[in-house]
């Protein structure tokens, strides 16, 4: 069953790292060797239906797109006050961490599910938006050809109320159509887990690791706050705390949202508890410092996390002692 904006757990989001192919896809043979898997999960079963690129490129789903191919496939709708925004975030960590590989051996596709309203060139904006790189593209097309898209690949519910946008599944699909690996990936995985699983499990671990390493040098394991834990899984994708303008310096992009160091001092305790817990509201409402910072930041807009009152607290006192130990001093 397809993952949804209302039910995440930890659980299942480490359950969705797990799921391989023979799970992915129903009725596929569960020990099908690689070297078959590939025609197995090929013409016959993926469609070739038409689908326009954000450079208003015409293409075909399986022949232009996935064919022989190591790829990254996600369900988003530009206008998605939800996980839309951090999933297309968590993936541009992923490109940058995977470099000039995406569009050489690795392609990315977002592809549209609210058609009628993102056109190619709304696609287009969304990708400025977050200055997406070579070989990933933002996809449209007729709704009913998207729908057997997401059901082949394992992403369409036909419980009640599937159809509406917001109830959408919000996982990510890799694979590799050439062996027939698939498998489905939470956004709120690690950026370097997902690129290693994407840039060196997918190609059989035949690409060369960029340097050796060593046990020894590993770093200490260490238990982490929940605080901690909801930042590294939810905010990391847009936000730093200290250091923000020295990363996307080095990194040559702009900041997707605001650095964080010093924020619980900088607002209202709690403009900044509703903010969290309802960006998107307060944007509707007009909120003066709400929509000044949607401006300040290409109205990239801060997604709704869908976080309980304790998750919101024990976020912002991670910020508060993370901001401290990044101060000139601090420890």
């Amino acid at each position: 069953m397809p993952v949804k904006h209302r039910k995440r757990t930890p659980a299942g989001t480490a359950l969705l790292m797990l799921v391989g192919a023979a799970l992915l896809f129903r009725g596929g043979p569960a020990a099908a060797a690689a070297g078959d898997a590939g025609s197995i999960w090929g013409a016959n079963y993926f469609p070739n239906v038409p689908l326009v690129t954000h450079e208003g490129k015409s293409v075909r789903f399986f022949d232009d797109l996935i064919k022989g191919k190591v790829v990254v496939i996600n369900f988003i709708y530009t206008s998605c006050p939800d996980v839309c925004p951090l999933e297309t975030a968590r993936m541009r960590e992923v490109q940058e961490i995977l470099g000039d590989r995406v569009g050489r051996d690795i392609f990315m596709y977002s592809i549209s599910i609210d058609p009628e309203h993102d056109t190619p060139e709304v696609l287009k904006r969304y990708a400025e938006k977050f200055e997406v790189g070579p070989g990933w593209w933002f996809l449209t097309g007729k709704e009913a050809d998207i729908t057997l898209i997401r059901r082949k690949l394992g992403l369409y519910s036909d419980e009640k109320g599937a159809e509406k946008l917001e109830a959408h599944a919000v996982s990510s699909i890799v694979g590799n159509q050439a062996t027939g690996r698939w498998m489905r990936m939470s956004p709120f995985v690690n950026p370097h887990v997902m690129a290693t699983q994407i840039g060196s499990w997918l190609h059989n671990w035949k690409m060369p690791a960029k340097k050796e390493q060593d046990y020894a040098s590993a770093p200490k394991v260490r238990n982490i706050s929940k605080g901690e834990s909801l930042f590294r899984n939810r905010c990391s994708a847009c936000h730093t705390i200290g250091g923000g303008a020295d990363i996307a310096r080095m990194s040559g992009k702009r900041n997707v949202g605001p650095d964080l160091a010093g924020v619980t001092r900088k607002r209202d305790r709690a403009w900044l508890i509703r903010f969290i817990a309802e960006s998107d509201k307060m944007v509707a409402e007009k909120d003066p410092l709400a929509l000044e910072l949607l401006a300040l930041y290409d109205n990239v807009l801060m997604p709704n996390l869908r976080l309980n009152d304790d998750e919101i607290q024990a976020l912002l006192t991670y910020i508060e002692e993370e901001s401290r130990r990044t101060e000139p001093g601090g420890h």
